[in-house]
């Protein structure tokens, strides 16, 4: 099979599209054929060097998060899906990834599919979507009629956070670039407004940041939150700030793959309650360029990559 890997870590150059063994599930284990995999920044970081000690990883090793496919094999022990099943997942960061023509993924981590969009637009949701989740609900503990600010709501998990803060009935504003603040908009988001510490006309109960700000900027975030409020941070290399006269707390997040969380996000996708967006569907063996894009710019939106037909 087709898979595209890295033999040593280093600059989008090291990823070779290349010929690999196609791998036999393990106990508990299960084979996809993959529909689609995304790009995450996390991938490219990754694949630097930059996360050995939280993520680390054996060479060569596939990236590739993200996956949405059609289970072909079973493991010993797997009694909860069948060969045929449409799933999707958030496979573990330290094993091999899903930017391959097959890959294994733990039968508890997966999830059915939605049936409402294309199997491989599918692959845009786990990890963008866990992470606007468990930082609104797990974290922040958003309720409805409370007030949330999401710091770079423009891009992938901003678009999931606006939609799911305010399905969860509570007052969106965003900060968004020019080009990203009618997404927002679309989103749902009550307010948008300019990169920066907002002025707001009211203070928040909840701050989501996720954007890579300075530290003195990220730090003042606290500002727009309301005592024993909370900012929830996802840029993790940047400690999250707190005010502890004030009560207010200041969370990393970590996302988790978590199956259950991921089918009720599947099942606000099929009732229309929320929307996948991609921006792109990149074949597999242009993984590489995408990558080197990435290096240059970040990259719009949300791109899914796409095997080739798959052989043995």
């Amino acid at each position: 099979m087709k898979a595209v890997r890295f033999h040593a870590y280093g600059s989008p150059d090291v990823l070779r599209h290349e010929d690999v063994d196609k791998p036999v599930p393990a106990a508990g284990q299960v084979l996809l054929r993959v529909a689609a995999t995304s790009f995450n920044p996390v991938d490219a970081t990754i694949r630097a060097g930059a996360m050995q000690g939280p993520i680390p990883v054996a060479l060569p090793h596939t990236p590739g998060i993200d996956v949405a496919g059609t289970v072909e094999a079973l493991g010993e022990g797997v009694d909860n899906l069948a060969a045929g099943d449409q799933v999707i997942g958030f496979l573990p960061m330290t094993g091999a990834g899903a930017a391959a023509e097959y890959v294994l993924a733990p039968a508890g981590i997966l999830a059915p599919a939605p049936t409402s969009i294309p199997l491989a637009d599918a692959a845009a949701l786990p990890l963008t979507g866990l992470t606007a989740w468990q930082a609104l609900f797990d974290h922040a503990g958003l309720t409805a009629g409370q007030r949330v600010l999401i710091n770079g709501a423009g891009g992938a998990v901003g678009d999931y956070a606006v939609q799911l803060a305010k399905h969860a009935g509570a007052h969106v504003i965003a900060t968004a670039g020019p080009h990203s603040g009618e997404r927002a908009r679309a989103a749902g988001a009550d307010e948008v407004l300019g990169h920066g510490v907002p002025e707001l006309s009211a203070v928040v109960d909840a701050v989501l940041n996720l954007a890579p700000v300075e530290p003195i900027e990220l730090a003042a975030l606290t500002s727009v939150v309301r005592d024993g409020g909370v900012v929830v941070n996802t840029t993790v290399w940047m400690p999250a700030p707190y005010d502890k006269q004030r009560g207010v707390r200041g969370i990393d997040l970590f996302v988790n793959s978590d199956a259950a969380q991921l089918a009720r996000l599947v099942a606000l996708v099929d009732s229309g309650e929320l929307r996948v967006t991609v921006t792109r569907r990149v074949p597999l063996a242009d993984l590489p360029a995408l990558h080197a894009e990435a290096a240059r710019s970040p990259i719009s939106g949300k791109a899914v990559v796409l095997p080739s037909p798959a052989t043995v």
